[in-house]
């Protein structure tokens, strides 16, 4: 159990102990070892708990407590919700007052998921005139707010914060001045700010590469800088692959091969999906670029690693297989429905979530295999969160709640 005070070295250790502490859990691989279900009906499911607003953010979980962001229709009120893991039941909203604004009508005013810690949930709200970042305790008391300046999208926004040895770090690639911050998660003091290049907006959530006898570095993805590493302590640039001519709105991904995968697109396809080999000082696109593909490539949805392979998960329901240190594609297959929540896995399937209200499972490896299609009651743009032995699903208004049955003991009790 995690008790308040403990704050993990990283995010995996987190997971190793019964957290998923932000989007798509450990580092953003969306990877669990639990033991979930395969198959379930509306009346398997341990708890529905409605939320007081919709949103796409992902539920994160620290022990046996689930924190998620929702907001109002108008956007007008932003909240950090926090439930009972084990009942659903409601402990606690926090409500933010924000301007209201246009936005994409396929995103929502609370797609950015919280990261969570020991100690405090972080959670950022943006508008035209603020991109706020907050910390509240366990309890739901505000303990400090940190305000980053105007962000400017015709979209609206979606990166998520991550942590990283004692500090917040939030992408901020914008259609205005662009930046990367990283502030002190215990006082929100700004550690470093990284200016960026300004193209468009990127949704994208970043990761931390650990290479054997380097030091760790920030991967991020957006138009401007392509796929680009940072010094996470200083907000320095290591290299950067210039690789992309549209927007990034998936995360990148690192495959086992220790190759960095990313992709870019927009709403009228082009999408393109590009390996590169991490390493190098400067602009490394000449060098370092691995492979490209540009079939049936997601635009919203973040791949997920399966040991040696890697899974993508289309938009428009194309799902591949492709070896991650090659590109060598196994399968496409379709499945049916539309989906911008992204894939995570349990043990050695995969599961992702419809806009339609299923979760399509599937068998993780180097065939396809269609496992079950189970009912939500509403569409979600979200994606899986899994700790203590249970799976939630934020679906547009509610959270629910899947639990592994109950295993008899060696005597039968």
């Amino acid at each position: 159990m995690l008790r308040a005070g403990e704050a993990p070295p990283n995010d995996a250790a987190a997971d190793a102990r019964g957290g998923w502490t932000r989007f798509r859990g450990p580092n953003g691989d969306g990877n669990s070892a639990a033991e979930v279900p395969v198959r379930w009906t509306e009346a398997d499911y341990a708890w529905k708990a409605d939320l007081p607003g919709s949103g796409h953010s992902q539920p994160v979980i620290w022990g046996e407590k689930v924190f998620v962001t929702c907001a109002s229709e108008d956007g007008a009120e932003r909240k950090v919700v926090s439930l009972d893991l084990s009942s659903g039941a409601s402990r606690w909203v926090r409500r933010f007052p924000a301007e209201v604004h246009e936005k994409h009508r396929l995103n929502s005013y609370a797609s950015s998921t919280p990261a969570v810690d020991g100690d405090r949930v972080y959670a950022a709200f943006s508008s035209p005139s603020a991109y706020r970042l907050h910390a509240l305790d366990h309890d739901g008391k505000e303990l400090w707010a940190r305000d980053l300046g105007r962000f400017q999208s015709q979209h609206g926004n979606g990166t998520s914060p991550i942590l990283h040895e004692g500090l917040v770090i939030l992408g901020n690639d914008q259609d205005g001045p662009s930046s990367v911050f990283a502030v002190e998660a215990a006082t929100g003091e700004v550690r470093w700010k990284a200016e960026r290049r300004t193209q468009e907006v990127a949704y994208g959530t970043p990761c931390i590469l650990r290479r054997e006898g380097g030091k760790p570095e920030l991967i991020l993805t957006s138009h401007a800088h392509g796929i680009s590493s940072l010094d996470p302590a200083t907000g320095a640039l290591n290299w950067e692959a210039r690789v992309f001519d549209k927007r990034t709105v998936s995360s990148p991904v690192l495959a086992a091969s220790g190759l960095v995968l990313a992709a870019c697109g927009s709403g009228g396809g082009g999408n393109f999906l590009v390996a590169v080999r991490p390493g190098g000082k400067g602009d490394i696109t000449e060098t370092h670029v691995a492979y490209k593909l540009v079939r049936s490539i997601p635009y919203v949805t973040t791949p997920v690693v399966v040991d040696d392979l890697v899974v993508l998960w289309g938009d428009r329901g194309v799902v591949s297989a492709i070896e991650g240190a090659t590109g060598k594609v196994l399968y496409q297959e379709r499945v049916e429905g539309t989906f911008a929540g992204s894939p995570v896995r349990a043990g050695d399937r995969i599961y992702c979530m419809s806009a339609e209200g299923e979760v399509v499972v599937i068998q993780g490896g180097r065939k396809f295999e269609l496992l079950a299609r189970n009912p939500l009651g509403e569409g979600s743009h979200s994606t899986p969160a899994i700790g203590g032995g249970r799976m939630l699903l934020r679906t547009f208004g509610r959270v629910l709640c899947v639990k592994a049955p109950r295993q008899p003991s060696a005597t039968g009790g």
